[in-house]
């Protein structure tokens, strides 16, 4: 591996996967640290799909959930999971049996598609082929894979209204939920509303959720118990800083919770290391804005207004384009944080533009945004923006630790193949043969004698090629195997991570290990004829 940005050039010792750039895989080590700069953990590197060279950035812009503030899986979604539920049965009025279902977080993974009108769940190719098929929790056969969606005249887009994409992780609750309404709706026929309708219900009981502010609610209370600590966040943010860049944080999240959350991540480790809420982490931002509605955000032409906040009370105050109004009658206090050369002005609302205002960005290609969301946060910033983009995949970080390890088994599987492909080239030579050249008897029944082997043959690679393939994938997932693959392909959701991820790493604070003026530049692109030609 190549240690700036893990192309394989060679195999070397096992000891490569623990190249550890902290103390015993815990203590962060800081880029620009004295300790900084030693070569880094395969699952903690930063990966390139484009090239992005970081002194022609002069802001970097940050997601707060699922980003900066990684969540718990089995407790935040397992609380965002028990919400659903008891919207579903007390006000949508779902039978109240639902309230006795328990929720297995690791059973979902990203990438997979909801077929909202059969009761599906699917993992396709980045071709759109169904490679795995569940309906609810039942595996669909390769005959039912290819009647459903093989045998059509014209492609399915797989998209919205009658597909729903699983493509961040809070979705891994709701796409659970709706496997197991499935299963329940076969069962129980007339108990519950037909799949889709049932997946429209669902999504309302989450937004509900939202809207009332049970999940946040809960979190605020006692946020160690729903999001993960990471030492790492305030030096990559400080160091950012440092480097001369302007730092920005844009959420959907509104300003009180935001506030909880980031005094929690920084906690111990801003300026008096209280334990209360305060405002000392606001010194690392130059603009946080609050309450974006992203991907909405996003949009030049978007018209929302943009207010700033008040952050000790929390109160609005009316902005033109980001710039102070005075109030009529009083002025409103404005945060003062003593020792800060430079004030952090939050606001809500707005839009991109706004934001290019406020932090003078005269080039869309000078912002570097990190976020969890392909399409809120990383397809629109880049396609419609054309802002540089790093996508945080947490998932990353054990898959690349088993391909590692796998790299032997991975082997073993490419050679099956290509020992299958010999054997049915023969097997086709010697059955045209028989069909349109003309031969002897005797020849003719040694031909025959050589198919039953090399048919024999055939079979036995092909079973023992299946056999280690399933194992190979069950190693990854027991259900939906390797994140960035479906059999030999990339999969729908590796496809959409190199359209429109500059880079993707598996968490946010792996920044803080790579130099922030590091020319980031992606491996060679490699076409199927090129494979037995150059060597790796």
């Amino acid at each position: 591996m190549d240690e700036s940005h893990g192309t394989v050039v060679g195999d070397k010792s096992s000891n490569f996967l623990h190249m550890a750039s902290n103390d015993g895989g815990h203590k962060p080590c800081i880029w620009s640290s004295p300790e900084g700069g030693r070569r880094i953990d395969i699952g903690k590197r930063i990966f390139c799909n484009r090239s992005l060279n970081m002194k022609s950035i002069v802001a970097v812009g940050f997601d707060m959930d699922y980003t900066l503030a990684q969540y718990k899986p089995e407790t935040f979604e397992s609380l965002a999971y028990e919400g659903t539920i008891r919207k579903l049965v007390y006000d949508l009025g779902y039978p109240h049996e639902l309230l006795n279902w328990s929720f297995d977080w690791k059973y979902m993974v990203r990438g997979l598609v909801l077929d909202k009108k059969r009761g599906n769940i699917l993992k396709m190719d980045r071709h759109k082929y169904v490679k795995v098929a569940y309906h609810g929790f039942k595996e669909l056969s390769k005959e039912e894979k290819v009647g459903t969606y093989g045998n059509t005249l014209v492609r399915d887009a797989f998209d919205e209204p009658d597909y729903a994409l699983i493509d961040t992780l809070f979705s891994l609750a709701e796409a659970y939920l709706f496997a197991q309404l499935v299963d329940f709706h076969d069962r129980n026929l007339g108990k519950v509303p037909d799949y889709s309708r049932m997946y429209k219900d669902v999504r309302a009981a989450v937004d509900l959720c939202h809207r009332d502010g049970t999940l946040k609610q809960m979190v605020a209370k006692d946020p160690k118990r729903y999001i993960n600590e990471d030492t790492a966040i305030v030096p990559m943010l400080k160091m950012l800083k440092d480097s001369g860049r302007s730092t920005f944080l844009v959420t959907n999240s509104l300003w009180d919770y935001t506030n909880i959350v980031m005094n929690f991540l920084c906690e111990s480790r801003t300026v008096n290391g209280s334990n209360k809420c305060n405002f000392d982490w606001l010194r690392f931002f130059d603009v946080v804005i609050t309450g974006s509605t992203k991907p909405g955000f996003f949009h030049e032409d978007n018209r929302a207004n943009l207010f700033e906040v008040e952050p000790e009370s929390g109160m609005l105050l009316n902005t033109d384009n980001g710039s102070p109004i005075p109030q009529v009658g009083s002025t409103a206090p404005r945060l003062s944080v003593n020792g800060l050369n430079k004030m952090c002005r939050v606001f809500q609302g707005g839009s991109v533009g706004h934001l290019h205002k406020l932090l003078s960005i005269e080039s869309s290609s000078q912002v570097l945004y990190v976020g969890d969301h392909i399409y809120g946060d990383i397809l629109r910033s880049k396609k419609v923006l054309g802002w540089r983009t790093m996508l945080v995949v947490p998932e990353l970080e054990r898959e690349v630790e088993l391909l590692w390890e796998l790299r032997d088994t991975r082997k073993e599987l490419r050679l099956l193949r290509e020992q299958r492909d010999l054997i049915e080239d023969k097997i086709h030579r010697l059955k045209w043969s028989l069909k349109f050249e003309d031969v002897k008897v005797d020849v003719k029944q040694k031909i025959f004698s050589a198919l039953d082997e090399l048919e024999s043959q055939r079979e036995h690679v092909r079973s023992t090629h299946q056999q280690a393939q399933r194992e190979c994938h069950q190693k990854f997932h027991k259900i939906w195997g390797q994140l960035m693959k479906t059999g030999y392909q990339n999969s729908r959701f590796a496809h959409q991570v190199e359209r429109f991820a500059c880079l993707y790493t598996s968490q946010v604070s792996n920044l803080s290990l790579y130099s922030p003026d590091k020319y980031y530049r992606p491996s060679e692109d490699f076409m199927p004829h090129e494979f037995h030609i150059i060597p790796f």
